[in-house]
């Protein structure tokens, strides 16, 4: 009895029934006369299941695809949604170009893609690295080390991950620039646009780092264990069609349960007397990242934390590239024309703490490893920022309120970039020889372009 209970198909039918309210209730369309309490809660359990169909996808696919394209994949999957919130906004402000509407919602559009890459490294990559160091007391994960000293424990990270954070670098110091792109003066403010050069030279990078990637190895030196271990031994016809329906159907779930649940979270936010912006940026973010944060969790809770990792960072690359780069596409196509997505001089601000945090981030894991220490100062800064424009916002009164907030925005800026800044100049060989390594990386995938790699069992 207990080995027919420890199949690892039982953990699927569990996962697949956690999912079978919200998709019925979604295909029938009964989900649009649901209370905001009950749609958070059936759709809220809906991404919890989709999002473990998703982590064994991506665990079964590593056996024909590098593992950095599988997790690659499941990245992008994991968080659609906040590509189909963001989208939303810029959909409406292309429409209504000119308009005080279509003003609000392309500033909206800025403060939801700045808040969701926020959240990932300040709450994903701190709160990963802590359960991290805490799990590793059961499991003896092989990348915690025990250290010496207050919060000394550091979790190592796999040196092939060098590629993505080169990549991330580039990104990171391009975004710098993109509010100058298209930037204007209106006598008061800086004002600043996502543009379609901005597309070309983002959406470029990710589609780079994509070509190198997918021309790596397979990896063959770890062995799975429970659901990805059983789909694995399938033969590769009925593997790879069984990975696609993970991805297939775990990704419909995703994006079409996560807006409606980051939706319903900022009602019950609204209702309980919190600002409608400051829950755009933050809360629904929260939640529409919530797919990838419950994926890595469960990478790490199997002493997968190397492969935790490397989801997180290839998150956060795609996002910095593909979710700015695309905003412009859907602005334009909504609008009729090639325009630019502009914004307020506080999505200036927005911007620039975003690619600081993201600096100072690459900082700390150039050495590839993070300390308990530099997790919690990640979080620390992340949530004293939050929840000091948050007091304002509540306490002070228009416009003054605005003016504190872009204060606190520009001083924490200044934190990130003299504390990444900080760090690359004492660490700056293991700069050199991660660039090193990118770019060996990259003449040996382009090497082998012609060739390509044979992923036949």
């Amino acid at each position: 009895m207990s080995s027919r209970v420890r199949h690892p198909l039982v953990a699927v039918v569990v996962a697949v029934t956690l999912t079978l309210p919200w998709f019925l209730s979604w295909a029938t369309g009964a989900h649009a006369s649901f209370e905001t309490l009950t749609t958070v809660a059936v759709s809220g359990v809906a991404v919890l299941g989709a999002s473990f169909l998703l982590a064994w996808g991506a665990e079964t696919a590593e056996k024909d695809v590098p593992r950095a394209f599988a997790l690659a994949v499941l990245a992008v999957l994991a968080v659609a949604p906040e590509y189909a919130v963001d989208a939303l906004y810029a959909w409406t402000a292309g429409a209504n170009v000119g308009t005080p509407r279509g003003t609000e919602a392309a500033n909206l559009a800025v403060a939801n893609m700045t808040g969701a890459n926020r959240i990932l490294i300040g709450l994903g990559w701190s709160a990963i690295a802590v359960f991290t160091v805490y799990k590793a007391r059961a499991t003896d994960d092989p990348a915690v080390e025990h250290r010496s000293g207050f919060l000394g424990d550091v979790v190592h990270l796999d040196r092939d991950i060098s590629t993505e954070i080169a990549f991330l670098f580039a990104a990171t110091a391009y975004a710098f620039l993109v509010p100058l792109s298209a930037a204007t003066f209106d006598g008061t403010s800086t004002m600043g646009g996502i543009g379609i050069l901005d597309t070309v030279i983002l959406v470029g990078l990710y589609a780079l780092y994509i070509a190198i990637i997918i021309r790596g190895d397979v990896d063959t030196h770890e062995e799975q264990v429970g659901v990805p271990a059983y789909f694995q031994a399938y033969r590769k016809p009925r593997r790879i069609a069984t990975v696609l329906f993970l991805f297939a159907f775990s990704g419909l779930l995703i994006l079409t349960a996560v807006e409606p649940f980051a939706h319903g979270l900022e009602d019950l936010g609204k209702q309980a007397g919190i600002p409608p912006f400051f829950m755009i940026q933050w809360v629904a973010p929260l939640a529409s990242e919530s797919p990838e944060l419950i994926v890595v969790a469960y990478l790490v809770n199997k002493a997968r934390s190397t492969a935790g990792f490397n989801a997180l960072i290839s998150s956060k690359l795609n996002q910095w590239t593909l979710l700015i780069g695309t905003l412009a596409v859907v602005y334009s196509i909504a609008a009729g024309q090639v325009a630019a997505l502009p914004f307020d001089g506080k999505q200036v601000a927005e911007i620039w703490i975003t690619a600081a945090q993201s600096f100072f981030a690459i900082a700390i894991l150039t050495n590839f490893e993070i300390s308990l220490r530099e997790a919690v100062g990640l979080f620390g800064l992340f949530i004293t920022q939050v929840l000091a424009e948050f007091v304002v916002i509540r306490t002070v009164a228009e416009p003054l309120a605005s003016t504190y907030s872009l204060y606190i925005l520009y001083a924490y800026t200044a934190v990130y970039l003299l504390l990444g800044i900080a760090l690359f100049a004492t660490r700056r060989d293991e700069l050199r020889w991660l660039f090193g390594r990118t770019k060996a990386t990259a003449r040996e995938a382009m090497g082998r372009s012609d060739t390509g790699v044979d992923h036949a069992d």
